[in-house]
C-alpha cells in the first residue's frame, strides 16, 4: 500500500518497518496532508472491539479538499464513496470497503485549517462523559443531539481532541 500511497499523490513519513513479530507498519499522508497510519497484522490483528460503548466507533477525515480526498482513498485503497443522505447539509461521504462495510467517512469542510482524521468513541451516557473530563482537566463542548445521537468533541490536558457519542437507541434523556 506504500506504493499506491505515492502514486496517488500521498507522501510516505515512516517507511514501512516490521513491529516485532506483531505487524508491519508505515506512517502516510494524503494529498490533503491528513496523516494516517498503515498496519499489516500478523500477531496482533489490531482493534477487536467496535461499534459499542467504551470502543471505536469511527475515525472521519475533516478536509478543505474533500474531492481529493475521496480520489485518493479510493483510488489506494479501493473505497466506494458513498454520499450521506441523513446530512444533506453536509458534505459528508461514507468510506467503504469492496464488500460494503463502512470503515469512516470524509466530511468537506472548506473552514479547516488543515485536513486531520478525527475519532469519535461509543459511551453510554455524553452529558456525564464530558463532566468526567472537565473533573479530569480536560475540556468539552456542551453535548449535542444529532440525527445519530448525543454528541459531544473533547480535548484532554494533553490537547489530544477526540469525540464522543451516545447512539439514538441509548440516548435516555
Amino acid at each position: 500500500f506504500a506504493r499506491r500511497v505515492t502514486e496517488a499523490g500521498g507522501t510516505v513519513v515512516v517507511e514501512p518497518m516490521d513491529v516485532m513479530d506483531q505487524g508491519r507498519m508505515a506512517i502516510a499522508k494524503d494529498p490533503t496532508g491528513g496523516q494516517f497510519g498503515l498496519w499489516q497484522a500478523r500477531r496482533h490483528i489490531g482493534a477487536e472491539v467496535v461499534n459499542e460503548p467504551g470502543a471505536l466507533v469511527r475515525n472521519d477525515l475533516v478536509t478543505p479538499d474533500a474531492e481529493t480526498a475521496r480520489r485518493f482513498y479510493s483510488e489506494v485503497f479501493g473505497f466506494t464513496l458513498d454520499r450521506n443522505e441523513d446530512l444533506p447539509d453536509f458534505d459528508f461521504t461514507f468510506l467503504r470497503r469492496p464488500d460494503g462495510k463502512e470503515i469512516g467517512g470524509i466530511f468537506g469542510d472548506p473552514g479547516a485549517s488543515r485536513s486531520l482524521w478525527a475519532t469519535t468513541f461509543e459511551v453510554l451516557g455524553t452529558d456525564e462523559v464530558v463532566e468526567r473530563a472537565r473533573a479530569a482537566g480536560g475540556t468539552a463542548t456542551d453535548p449535542e443531539d444529532m440525527v445519530y445521537g448525543r454528541i459531544a468533541n473533547l480535548t484532554d490536558p494533553f490537547g489530544v481532541e477526540f469525540s464522543v457519542i451516545t447512539r439514538a437507541e441509548n440516548v435516555t434523556t
